[in-house]
């Protein structure tokens, strides 16, 4: 009943403004992957709480268009009787704008590279100069206002003021004359802070303005900044977070600036252009640099991988006799349970700070939704008739962690064990792969997929994404999938690397670990694995394994063993060293 109101409020109010329909995106004014509450207005008026998708109100009728993560989670929260469903790549947004309509959207919300693609159909889009969400949604949750930290030097391994430097020479260089960074993560990243707005990512919602000579005007709730140092506050201009479109109307004229044309809001080139001003457009120079981690990030990554994985095996122990106990006992584990004590675990680091996502907690056929996450309605007992996975991650002082692992507590059909073993030739195809430097993730992504298409089957989701510096879990601008991503891959960055396979009301597998590009011989590079947790090998037909997959797995569980048994507790440390025993022991 409120999803029906919200969107009649939504219709009335639309006519009322002379329009024909509404864009409502997931996004907010950052493109964040995970929104605040007040800014998800996608989840308010639909129902779907997933982190991608886009709605079409219209008159008549009303469209929301997902990928294809969530084309079953979406039939399960929205109202199908209101709204139809569709693929957000394979059957877009843009192939339904109904010709000569008067389409309204909010421009602090659409980036120009999507202005540009929805502007060249036959309708008319019209900017709303005021957010008719303030007017129809009348409960809505109050702007986070997350306190700031600032991140030490011994921790980030580069000053602020020359990260500021470095960036504003390059400005000088290109004749530009100001910046304008409106991604939460590049802003913390040049700043050194780190803040509370959204769970699980420790970004400060603001934007910035960078000048060519080094001056930065940085756009923030100013409550949020008490805690920062009058060295770092000194170094700044500091103005309302809603300035930012008009103080580029002050500085426009005459004046070059850069624009992000996939992350910036379109707001801000109207502004510019508008006013005098000249739009260089350029991805943020910030998201490649950033992305290439330093030597003091690099070994934060180390650290937090170890505490991350003496977690998961501690977790991995406990689950690996709690399950079959439960189960002997007619009470079977279920994923709330499972998810509450593996978090448990990761408190009881000293350097954990939160998680890094949501926990993905899915039992059987909940897997097969690949950003499932259970809740009371949904919570499915852990079997042993078919998979358990678990994908999550943590936010430490060092670094930030995400790894995937699937498990059996029983002996699986054939079907199951054959795509599981797949799955895992997949990721050991891809992890052990020596490629040529500057290659992009698109040219690699294959090598993750062979061994299932060779079945029939593939996963429609990418094999693998950047990670930040305790910063975002999915980090611009590197990605290992099908689509073309033109950013080759160097050393230092981190990636992961997470086949997988679902059928829908059956199961679903993913294996995934967190990994560091390192140079390899002249002219190549390889993986290294960061993250430390035994793989289960309960399920592989081991007889499909090459001498050199069979390898790469001892040599992994060997260094797993020796980097974890001294942190682990001790009555985990049997079972890590049964889990990590080699495979030549398990074909015996």
């Amino acid at each position: 009943m409120q999803i029906a109101s919200s969107l009649s409020a939504l219709r009335s109010h639309l006519l009322a403004q002379g329009l024909d329909g509404m864009i409502v995106p997931r996004a907010d004014a950052w493109q964040s992957e995970y929104a605040a509450p007040h800014d998800n207005k996608l989840a308010w008026l639909t129902g779907f709480t997933g982190t991608a998708g886009v709605a079409l109100v219209l008159r008549d009728n009303a469209l929301i268009f997902v990928d294809g993560r969530y084309q079953v989670q979406v039939r399960n929260e929205v109202d199908l009787q209101a709204w139809e469903i569709h693929h957000l790549h394979n059957d877009p947004l843009e192939s339904h704008l109904p010709a000569n309509s008067r389409i309204g959207f909010d421009p602090m919300l659409m980036v120009n590279s999507q202005f540009e693609l929805l502007n060249a159909t036959d309708c008319e889009l019209i900017p709303l100069k005021d957010d008719p969400f303030v007017a129809v949604w009348h409960d809505r949750p109050a702007a986070p206002q997350g306190a700031i930290r600032e991140m030490p030097l011994a921790i980030a391994g580069e000053s602020s003021a020359d990260k500021r430097a470095r960036i504003a020479a390059g400005l000088d260089a290109r004749g530009v004359d100001y910046l304008a960074i409106t991604q939460p993560d590049n802003i913390a990243w040049l700043l050194n802070v780190r803040g509370s707005d959204i769970a699980t990512s420790p970004v400060p919602l603001s934007f910035a303005l960078l000048s060519r000579t080094g001056e930065m005007q940085w756009f923030v709730d100013t409550a949020k900044t008490a805690n920062l140092s009058q060295e770092l506050l000194g170094s700044l201009t500091l103005s309302p977070m809603e300035g930012l479109v008009s103080r580029c109307q002050e500085i426009a004229s005459g004046k070059r600036i850069q624009l992000d044309a996939d992350s910036a809001p379109v707001a801000l080139r109207f502004a510019v252009e508008h006013h005098g001003g000249e739009v260089t457009w350029a991805a943020d120079p910030i998201t490649l640099i950033k992305a290439t981690k330093n030597q003091v990030e690099l070994e934060g990554y180390r650290d937090s991988h170890k505490k991350d994985g003496a977690a998961w095996v501690n977790f991995l122990a406990w689950l690996s006799h709690e399950v079959p106990a439960r189960l002997a006992a007619g009470n079977p584990l279920t994923e709330l349970e499972a998810q509450a004590k593996q978090l448990a675990f990761r408190e009881q680091q000293d350097t954990f700070i939160e998680q890094s996502f949501g926990t993905i907690s899915a039992a059987s056929a909940n897997a097969a939704m690949c950003h499932y996450h259970s809740s009371e309605a949904t919570n499915a007992a852990i079997t042993a008739d078919s998979f358990y996975l678990n994908d999550s991650g943590g936010q430490y002082h060092t670094g930030t962690t995400d790894a995937t692992r699937t498990l059996a507590f029983g002996s699986l059909d054939p079907q199951r064990k054959l795509h599981y073993t797949a799955v895992l030739k997949g990721f050991l195809s891809l992890i052990t792969l020596q490629f040529p430097s500057g290659s992009f993730g698109h040219q690699l992504d294959a090598f993750a997929r062979r061994h299932l298409w060779e079945l029939g089957i593939d996963f429609d989701h990418g094999t693998g994404h950047g990670v930040g510096h305790q910063l975002l879990i999915h980090e611009a601008p590197h990605r290992i999938a099908k689509k073309v991503n033109l950013w080759p891959l160097a050393a230092g960055n981190i990636m992961t690397i997470e086949p997988g396979y679902y059928l829908e009301g059956e199961y679903g597998i993913r294996i995934e670990n967190q990994v560091e590009v390192i140079d390899a011989v002249p002219g190549f590079c390889r993986f290294a694995s960061l993250t430390m947790i035994p793989i289960d090998l309960s399920q592989v037909e081991l007889n499909m394994l090459t001498d050199r997959e069979r390898q790469w797995l001892d040599d992994y569980h060997q260094q797993v063993r020796d980097t974890l048994s001294p942190l682990v507790d001790s009555d985990a440390r049997p079972w890590l060293f049964a889990a990590t025993a080699p495979v030549r022991v398990l074909v015996s």
